[in-house]
């Protein structure tokens, strides 16, 4: 692109021609129920949450002050992170500022120019720009397919040492589960590094919330590097990897995005382990999101039948409808009957796959749902 504003002023013209500009929302969405967050457990108004927040605000201040290998770090992050170990069944956790500087941290760390990654397609987009970062050789694998990750696997170069392969948990834009089970016999066979980004399966996926690993009887020997995230699920900011005593530590000493930036404030840290608490003690927060998405499923089977069929424990519902116009029409007609649902386009799905994405949460009422497929049966019959 040419350095002139001339050339901003056409490009910005080409996306909004494409229906691919992008736009925020000034606003709190007064009057419409929201069904895009990933506030899936309904944590981010909790009054434990909030009141932990305010209360570390009261003795701590609003921000960390440095690094956490300056004076960022203490008490509030040592205690979350021991917490974060114990519910992911790891020896140790260490807490990031966000999810993405997590996965570019990890990935970063563990791989250099000599390494080589194998990552799913469709992986989010912080796990693509760490792969490309890493100056690693990467390549990726059909969505889902094990097999062909394993075959690109045990195509490599046998001097290549460090090797990982790279996975979410759920994929955040289809609500489909990875296949960790054949991932983790690929890994391990081929002496790989399997890390997952578990973001939108903790605190809801698997018999008491603790992600696709539970989903599918997986520890620490199968899945040994986990990351996670506290802006879904567990309602605040921030993420964490998991993993044993030895990871974390070198990523400590190795990762950059961990090192060279602020630490993450004492008080998100507290909000955050408040959270797990509550996401643990309070299970009918995932009991009632997983029956909300099971019932809007059921209710429009036709919107949903391309789509993949991930096991029970996702709350992600995408609705399909191809062109980005179409799309944003969508969203557009059900805002108009009080509900906001973002339509996503590409480059953040593939082209020709724009969508509504519908999410659930444990904060939204029964008849506030009957409303949503009402409506999406008003905007979006002729799409059946």
């Amino acid at each position: 692109m040419q350095h002139d504003a001339a050339a901003l002023k056409a490009a910005l013209a080409d996306l909004e021609q494409r229906h691919l500009r992008r736009t925020r929302r000034g606003e709190l969405h007064a009057g419409l129920v929201n069904f895009c967050s990933n506030d899936y457990l309904g944590l981010a108004k909790h009054p434990e949450v909030v009141g932990a927040f305010q209360d570390a605000a009261a003795k701590y201040g609003v921000g960390s002050g440095a690094s956490h290998l300056v004076t960022g770090h203490g008490p509030e992050h040592e205690a979350l992170e021991a917490a974060l170990a114990a519910f992911t069944g790891r020896e140790k956790a260490l807490v990031f500022s966000t999810g993405y500087m997590a996965n570019m941290g990890v990935i970063g760390a563990l791989a250099d120019q000599n390494a080589a990654l194998v990552s799913d397609k469709l992986n989010h987009a912080s796990l693509i720009d760490g792969c490309r970062l890493s100056g690693a050789r990467s390549q990726r694998y059909r969505h889902g397919d094990a097999a062909h990750a394993f075959e690109l696997l045990s195509a490599l170069d046998a001097a290549v040492d460090t090797r990982l392969l790279i996975s979410d948990g759920v994929f955040s834009m289809d609500g489909d589960v990875a296949p960790l089970p054949e991932l983790a016999r690929a890994a391990r066979q081929t002496g790989t590094w399997l890390v997952v980004d578990d973001a939108h399966g903790l605190g809801v996926v698997g018999a008491t919330g603790r992600g696709t690993c539970e989903h599918f009887g997986l520890n620490a020997g199968d899945v040994p590097v986990l990351v996670g995230t506290f802006g879904k699920a567990f309602g605040t900011f921030g993420a964490f990897v998991a993993g044993d005593a030895d990871l974390i530590e070198f990523l400590i000493q190795k990762s950059r995005t961990y090192i060279y930036t602020t630490a993450l404030p004492p008080a998100l840290a507290a909000a955050t382990r408040a959270a797990l608490e509550v996401s643990q003690r309070e299970s009918w927060r995932r009991e009632k999101v997983l029956a909300l998405a099971q019932k809007v499923r059921r209710a429009l089977p036709q919107f949903f039948q391309e789509t993949r069929e991930p096991p029970p424990g996702t709350t992600i519902l995408p609705v399909v409808v191809g062109e980005s116009q179409r799309a944003l029409a969508a969203s557009r007609a059900l805002e108009n009957k009080g509900f906001l649902v973002t339509a996503i386009r590409p480059p953040t799905v593939p082209a020709g796959t724009a969508r509504l994405r519908i999410t659930l949460s444990a904060a939204h009422e029964e008849s506030q749902v009957d409303g949503l497929i009402a409506a999406l049966q008003d905007c979006l019959g002729e799409l059946a």
